[in-house]
């Protein structure tokens, strides 16, 4: 019960951030970053060159896996296919992480999922979790990512 309210609560947040994002469903007319045929961006210095140090870690992936469906899969669906309860209101859509994992470096991912996407070339509703992750955290999502790819 706890963790159905949890999760009601931040589909409740994140819709409420994609309607302001979204401005007032205006269409997109060029898709994001990674979408139809778009290469992904270079991650900023700080993130260039990162790589997972829980890379093939069974038991990070399974922690990345539980944060994943708790913090991201109200947008990026259960599977990570960009399909989750609120992509229907966001624009651009959400990323389909599953199928896109092999043209995303790690210093890609932690880039985005550590920044959000309130910023140039994306200009989504992603939220920026390095505030609410730890880089612990980060890391066994995108471990978790990897074993969808």
């Amino acid at each position: 019960m706890k963790k159905t309210m949890f999760r009601l609560i931040i589909l409740i947040f994140v819709a409420a951030l994609a309607l302001a994002a979204c401005g007032g469903g205006q269409q997109a007319t060029e898709p994001a970053a990674g979408e139809a045929g778009e290469d992904f961006p270079e991650p900023p210095a700080p993130y260039a060159g990162m790589t997972d140090p829980l890379a093939g870690d069974s038991s990070a992936a399974a922690a990345g896996q539980e944060i994943f469906q708790n913090q991201c899969a109200s947008c990026h669906g259960e599977d990570a296919k960009g399909d989750g309860p609120a992509a229907a209101s966001l624009n651009p859509k959400p990323a389909d992480l599953a199928d896109n994992q092999s043209r995303m470096t790690d210093g890609y991912l932690y880039w985005r999922i550590a920044e959000g996407g309130q910023m140039d070339p994306f200009n989504s509703a992603m939220p920026a979790w390095k505030g609410t992750l730890t880089e612990e955290q980060i890391w066994q999502v995108i471990t978790y990512l990897r074993t969808l790819g």
